[in-house]
Order: C-alpha cells, then sequence, then structure tokens
C-alpha cells in the first residue's frame, strides 16, 4: 500500500551551492572556537602544577569556569539556534540560569570557605 501522507524533506531542498560553502564554513568556525577553548583548559590541566600555593589556583578555578560556562552559552546559541533569536527570547531563556549558575558559585565559595575551617578546627 502506497502511503501519500509521508512527506519526503530531504528532496525538497532547494539550497544553493553558496549558502551550503557559508553552512560549512560556519561549522568549521563552531568546532575550532569551541576546539581551542577545549585544548586551552586541557592544557593547563596538565601543564600547570596543582601543588601550587596562593592566589594563582584560585584564578585557574575561576578561569575554568569563565571557560566552562562560555562553551555551554555557545554551544546552545549555535546548536540550539537561540542566537537566531530576539534578544528578549534569549534573555528570557538565559538570565535564570545565569543566575542559577551565580546561587551555585556562592553557596560552593561560601560553604567551602566554612567547611575548610571546620576542617582546620578538628586537625589543631
Amino acid at each position: 500500500m502506497l502511503r501519500d501522507d509521508i512527506i519526503e524533506y530531504s528532496l525538497d531542498a532547494h539550497h544553493s551551492e553558496e549558502e551550503g560553502k557559508k553552512k560549512r564554513r560556519e561549522i568549521w568556525k563552531v568546532t575550532l572556537i569551541l576546539s581551542i577553548i577545549t585544548v586551552v583548559e586541557v592544557a593547563i590541566g596538565i601543564f600547570y602544577p596543582k601543588h601550587i600555593a596562593g592566589d594563582a589556583w584560585v584564578y585557574i578555578k575561576y578561569g575554568y569556569i569563565i571557560l566552562t560556562v562560555i562553551k555551554a552559552a555557545y554551544i546552545v546559541m549555535v546548536f540550539m539556534h537561540l542566537g537566531d533569536e530576539r534578544r528578549n527570547f534569549k534573555m528570557m531563556v538565559l538570565v535564570p540560569y545565569l543566575i542559577f549558575i551565580l546561587y551555585l558559585v556562592f553557596h560552593l565559595l561560601n560553604e567551602g570557605v566554612s567547611v575548610a575551617n571546620l576542617w582546620n578546627e578538628f586537625n589543631v
């Protein structure tokens, strides 16, 4: 039995070669940006000594958080097509996540200090 309710969308593509080149260039650009950020994160994790005391390791941790948020936002903007939407819709989607991330970072920093102080008190 032949079905007439199935539409074959792949046969209905009317893209020109210029549009295809533009899309491929955009895909390579996204791949390159995400790869560079990942290589920077991995290189810092491999080559920077973990036993360094002081503020350097704290800045590296903040750097990881920032790079991870940038990667996540870029993935959402490109692969979930949020970058093509209007500014108000972008803010409506992204601002609650940003507030939640800041909330988690606040608790991580605040409670982490409290736990470290408790640990130091018991080891005296």
